[in-house]
């Protein structure tokens, strides 16, 4: 049997891991959906579901969760509208990759600076990641004329980014997996969906030179 003192550090290493399954979290669905990140954090530390770290407290606050749930009703319906999808994710490359290397460093607060600053860096470098990858995914998903497709994959975020804060809290391992996999496949669809739509702005661009009349 471990000593009383193995057995501590074992509970702080275990600790330290689900903090850091959070904030890991916290950043890759923040590059998705920052306003349901901030309003389902905040309503489980509100109802008590879960107990959160003293810097996402403010989340739970009552006007923070009127603020993102106001955004969040915003953002879910802009998001399944072609066109005005990708001009909402123009806008939040702004707002989302510094959002998640806040809130993932918030996870440890300033009392941990160390571990704050390792999770800042952690948590915008997932959240750009799955930014640039939804982003990507959704004007080549634009680029069909149809609008069912873009409704299914902004329904897909929808049930992902519970799924994925589900898992940091329950199962910080099987967290690890998903998101090692996920990051996988953003680079895929960035390197993939990237050449795609080059591709067609060049022939675009083409197009509308063969199209101009000759002075």
């Amino acid at each position: 049997m471990p000593s009383t003192l193995d057995t501590a550090q074992l509970l702080g290493q275990m600790d330290t891991a689900q903090l850091l399954a959070v904030a890991a979290a916290l950043g890759w669905a923040s590059g998705l959906r920052l306003y349901l990140v901030m309003f389902l954090t905040g309503a489980a530390g509100y109802f008590g579901w879960v107990e959160l770290p003293q810097g996402l407290h403010v989340l739970q606050h009552p006007a923070m969760l009127g603020a993102s749930g106001f955004m969040l009703f915003v953002e879910f319906f802009a998001d399944k509208i072609p066109g005005v999808d990708t001009l909402w994710d123009m806008v939040h490359t702004l707002v989302r990759i510094p959002a998640g290397a806040a809130l993932a460093a918030a996870v440890f607060g300033a009392d941990q600076a160390t571990w704050a600053t390792l999770a800042a860096l952690l948590g915008g470098t997932l959240a750009a990641t799955s930014h640039v990858a939804k982003a990507t995914t959704r004007a080549a998903v634009n680029t069909s004329p149809e609008p069912f497709s873009n409704i299914g994959m902004s329904l897909a975020g929808d049930a992902f980014v519970p799924t994925v804060l589900w898992l940091s809290w329950t199962h910080p391992v099987l967290l690890a997996a998903v998101l090692v996999l996920s990051v996988l496949v953003a680079i895929g669809l960035i390197v993939v969906l990237g050449k795609f739509l080059r591709a067609l702005l060049r022939r675009a661009s083409g197009w509308l030179r063969g199209s101009q009349p000759s002075v």
